[in-house]
């Protein structure tokens, strides 16, 4: 076997964790696997995972080994994407992560028309609360909201949204309608479970600036739960304009302290750093932001 098709088998064992998954992975026996990386252990003269009876995890020096193998694995299939003409017909698969706010209100309704315009590619659609790692998760592009941290990959600014808090007409007409911030205290706002940073609710008026805790009723691990419950007038959301502008638009939902605002947003796809960047990629890519460059519908909600 050669150099790059042990790396190949690597960094399938890296990523599953465990001999026995990267074996049925790769139709070989974990016998198999397991000489085969001791194999590369002994050439490398390193020791590439700490075993134990239960785990299987890369030390120090595997973890800097599975960072290159991916990169030189993605330049290579790059480097055949190109001679094979790729570059003209985007084929194969294409991985994309996003939270599941956005994939279902925005990214799903564009889906069928890039996959209309592509027919050879299969879209891999991750939705996760969680910022992945892109070359661990084998991801060819995110799309992430708020503040980038990862210097090393590319960004492309889609645009950028607010959160923005409102609730259904009903809500109000039975509650009544907050005044002030310290008035969110006194009502039921819907909340994200195990998450104290969104349920921190940071309100800007001028250059000052106000914080409420709030709490209600209801808490779930789904942003979509607690949009379809203010639309059943249970309480307050504070949610991104992306998710909430049509329902503000048709008055399912009225705007709360309209004299407050949120911090804007801002809305990036990323993808790792390549010599040659795939065409499934590159057309991905380029459909996001010919699809982000008119005005989007929730800049009309207000």
């Amino acid at each position: 076997m050669d150099k790059s098709s042990e790396m190949a088998v690597f960094v399938e064992v890296a990523r599953k964790g465990s001999f026995s998954a990267a074996a049925r992975r790769l139709q070989l026996s974990p016998s198999a696997i397991s000489k085969l990386v001791t194999r590369m252990e002994e050439r490398l003269g390193s020791r590439l995972f700490n075993r134990t009876t239960r785990k299987l995890s890369l030390t120090e020096g595997g973890q800097r080994y599975f960072g290159r193998c991916v990169e030189i694995l993605a330049d290579i299939d790059a480097a055949e994407e190109l001679l094979a003409g790729y570059q003209q017909a985007p084929k194969g698969e294409l991985t994309v992560s996003c939270s599941p706010g956005f994939a279902r209100f925005q990214l799903l309704p564009m889906i069928p028309r890039f996959l209309e315009q592509h027919p050879q590619l299969d879209l891999n659609l991750q939705t996760s609360g969680e910022k992945v790692d892109l070359l661990s998760h084998n991801v060819d592009v995110a799309i992430r909201l708020g503040t980038l941290k990862d210097s090393s990959l590319v960004a492309r600014k889609l645009g950028e949204s607010h959160r923005i808090l409102c609730a259904s007409p009903h809500y109000l007409e039975a509650h009544g309608t907050p005044k002030t911030p310290e008035d969110l205290l006194q009502h039921n706002c819907l909340t994200i479970a195990a998450d104290s940073d969104f349920n921190r609710w940071a309100l800007n008026r001028g250059k000052r600036q106000q914080v409420v805790s709030v709490s209600g009723n209801l808490v779930s691990n789904s942003v979509d739960s607690l949009y379809e419950m203010a639309l059943q007038g249970q309480g307050i959301i504070n949610l991104a304009e992306f998710i909430v502008g049509p329902e503000l638009q048709t008055g399912r939902l009225v705007p709360v302290l309209k004299n407050y605002k949120s911090d804007s947003q801002l809305i990036h796809a990323i993808y790792p750093h390549r010599r040659h960047l795939p065409a499934k990629v590159r057309v991905f890519i380029d459909f996001l932001l010919e699809e982000f460059s008119n005005e989007r519908p929730w800049n009309k909600s207000l």
